[in-house]
């Protein structure tokens, strides 16, 4: 199964089972009458930290300098099944399935990555956006017109915008039209497409390729119109990951891509989707609204 994972995939699953390896060990700390903290299992460890754990166990890390640590986590765990240890370790060993990621990484913002592995993981993505067409389903001249708008006030380059707009295009086509591609429900915000960006011909273009998309049979989009009860304030997506959970991305005020695999936080900003469902046009009739704004 694990040969099966992309990169990201792999150090989920690591750090699940390594997550999980901790918190059911034998005890070595009075308080505690099973399992160990992160501060007890990193102790004497010079080139891992308790912040390091943690994101190797939220699957952002692995072992790839140092397998040794991962060893020796796994004796102070307490696991001498040595199937289950050799297990471990080819979960730890990086597959080249991701480096297209490499000539990215510089503009990237901080977490992106990381989301863009979990991506590639999803089974399911449940998206909503209020103010921008979500970016799975842009256009590209919608895309770099969106970048060019922020690029006075973020004083963005002309190589950072082409990256950007490039990643976003190879990201669209990786996650929906690859072998089994996700299946992807999106929300948006009326003023989502209100909102112009770029002149028209572009704005055109994009509404057609919301069309376009919304009619394949793995893509259901709905669009929120305005004054139609709750609706969430800010842009998110759900990431179901079959076997390996569901995790919930962010974006705060920084740019930075958060993501959470919390059910309390899952479970919530899910409720927030169904409800936005709810209250959204149908398939159908989302379709005959965009079609309508292309002819005007």
């Amino acid at each position: 199964m694990a040969a099966k994972r992309g990169m990201t995939g792999r150090r989920l699953e690591l750090g699940i089972q390594l997550r999980q390896l901790r918190e059911n060990c034998p005890p070595v700390e009075e308080s505690r009458s099973r399992g160990m903290t992160r501060r007890a299992a990193v102790k004497g460890l010079k080139a891992l930290s308790e912040a390091s754990l943690l994101r190797v166990e939220t699957g952002e890390l692995n072992f790839r300098r140092n397998v040794g640590d991962l060893r020796t986590l796994l004796k102070r765990y307490g696991v001498t099944d040595e199937a289950l240890i050799s297990q471990l370790v080819e979960l730890n060993r990086d597959t080249g399935n991701e480096d297209w990621l490499t000539q990215y990484r510089s503009s990237m913002p901080t977490g992106m990555p990381h989301y863009v592995g979990l991506e590639a993981e999803a089974t399911l993505i449940s998206a909503y956006h209020p103010t921008v067409v979500y970016g799975l389903l842009q256009t590209e001249r919608y895309a770099k017109a969106l970048f060019e708008v922020q690029r006075p006030v973020e004083d963005n380059t002309s190589e950072f915008i082409t990256r950007n707009v490039d990643l976003r295009m190879e990201r669209k086509k990786r996650v929906l039209t690859r072998e089994e591609p996700v299946q992807l429900r999106v929300i948006l915000g009326e003023a989502a497409l209100r909102i112009p960006v770029g002149d028209a011909d572009v704005m055109v273009e994009q509404y057609n390729e919301i069309v376009r998309l919304a009619k394949a049979d793995h893509i259901k989009i709905q669009v929120l119109p305005f004054k139609r009860g709750y609706r969430a304030s800010n842009d998110f997506a759900i990431l179901n990951l079959g076997e390996l959970g569901a995790r919930v991305q962010t974006d705060n005020a920084w740019g930075a891509v958060s993501t959470s695999d919390k059910s309390r936080e899952v479970d919530r900003f899910t409720r927030r989707f169904d409800t936005m469902v709810g209250l959204s046009l149908g398939i159908e009739d989302t379709i005959e609204f965009l079609e309508q704004l292309a002819r005007r």
